[in-house]
């Protein structure tokens, strides 16, 4: 299957930046995609629900400018997130805002639904699936996604628990389309060895915290750029879903990392106000275990130059440069 062209053309790297709760705003999108690399953002960061048409109008406006001004460097697509959780009572106000923008990739968390991926197919948009293993990406491809997320061990937020080799290579025995791998992905070479794993791009989060643009808290930053691996905890207390959360927020709010309860999933609330175990839960800071090469607060751009160098040399040292996934799979 051809991979289509918004995530192949304009970008400079294969790399999707995910969107961060309550962090990702349009002036880190804005960032990410005039320095090559698709930005996103969760619709429901916009609150109230109306400022989600300032800030598509803001977004598109801008990378518009951006590229009347660059034709030979155009900037990068953008994706917004959905959550598909049936607690989001702002779905449908949210969808037919990015209608009204024909927002290029929509991202669906928390749920397959048939009738969105629809919506956005009208438009000609695609839909692209986040999943933890092979049976949620199975049946969001029957309910006609176009593309998956495949979202390994490792990564921040709401992640999976096999490994990314595992879980890429169950995906790619059936499915030949559009695939992007997320879990522990901060550095270049890592996103050359997701696409030699098979993937088509890489889907980086947590670096992408400790930037300029990036609405988080400067404790947060600098937590990321002081943390490594064996900082991440992996709970569901905080949402209800497993994710994972840096060590020392967790301390520092007064728990015990090693001592937390479980949560009971049926709690999880999505609504127009958001999550409100999030809003109890506002000082515990989630990343992803590959934040270890992550060892200063930067633009997003810089980061970008970061990762790309990081990717040539990782491309040099092979002595080739990796085929296109869906060449290798031809």
């Amino acid at each position: 299957m051809a991979i289509p062209a918004v995530l192949t053309e304009r970008l400079r790297l294969p790399v999707l930046c995910s969107p961060l709760f309550i962090i990702s705003n349009p002036d880190l999108v804005i960032a990410q995609c005039k320095a090559g690399v698709i930005g996103s953002f969760p619709a429901l960061n916009a609150r109230p629900a109306s400022q989600l048409d300032e800030w598509l109008d803001r977004i598109t406006t801008e990378l518009a400018e951006h590229d009347a001004r660059h034709p030979d460097r155009p900037a990068a697509p953008f994706a917004v997130n959905q959550i598909v959780h049936r607690s989001n009572d702002r779905l449908d106000h949210d969808l037919e805002m990015c209608a009204k923008y024909k927002v290029p990739i929509t991202i669906t968390s928390l749920g397959a639904r048939e009738e969105l991926n629809q919506q956005v197919h009208s438009y000609g948009g695609i839909v692209l699936h986040d999943v933890i293993n092979n049976r949620f990406a199975r049946k969001a491809i029957e309910k006609g996604a176009d593309g998956l997320i495949a979202v390994a061990a490792g990564a921040g937020g709401h992640a999976g628990t096999q490994s990314p080799f595992a879980l890429i290579r169950e995906i790619r025995e059936w499915f030949d389309g559009p695939l992007l791998l997320s879990g522990a992905i901060a550095h270049g070479s890592s996103i050359l060895a997701a696409e030699a794993a098979g993937a088509d791009l890489a889907y980086i989060g947590s670096a992408f915290i400790a930037t300029h643009e990036a609405r988080a808290d400067q404790r947060y930053k600098e937590m990321i750029v002081n943390s490594g691996a064996a900082d991440i905890v992996y709970t569901n207390l905080f949402t209800g879903v497993h994710g994972n959360y840096l060590r020392e927020s967790i301390v520092q709010s007064g728990l015990d990392p090693e001592a937390l309860p479980e949560s009971d999933p049926s709690k999880m609330n999505f609504g127009s106000g958001g999550n409100t175990k999030a809003k109890a839960w506002k000082d515990i800071w989630g990343a992803g275990q590959g934040i270890g090469p992550v060892r200063e607060v930067v633009p997003a751009a810089r980061l970008v130059e970061r990762l790309a160098a990081e990717y040539e040399e990782a491309q040099e040292r092979l002595g080739c440069r990796v085929p296109e996934p869906q060449a290798l799979r031809a």
